[in-house]
């Protein structure tokens, strides 16, 4: 079975990485909204990265604009990456 990245999990990771209070329903605002940049988010996806054992390529999460966008794409990595191991 494979494990599910879920909206606790990045509110986790946003928190030790990048700091900032995450309150309330916050999936569908916009990152910059909340106060997070693209490094941030680059720094968020390398963290994700190293404790899923995924590899993101550079562009991962260009189009990535909210963080129920980077739940999707974290998970669609985790399918992806169940399916090859």
């Amino acid at each position: 079975m494979t494990k599910k990245f879920g909206i606790e999990d990045l509110t986790r990771i946003l928190r030790e990485g990048a700091g900032g209070e995450l309150e309330g329903d916050f999936q569908d605002a916009s990152f910059e909204d909340l106060g997070y940049d693209s490094l941030a988010l680059l720094e968020t996806g390398s963290r994700i990265g190293r404790e899923y054992g995924l590899e993101f390529e550079d562009t991962a999460f260009v189009d990535v604009e909210t963080p129920r966008d980077l739940v999707e794409v974290v998970n669609a990595h985790l399918l992806s990456h169940a399916a090859r191991g």
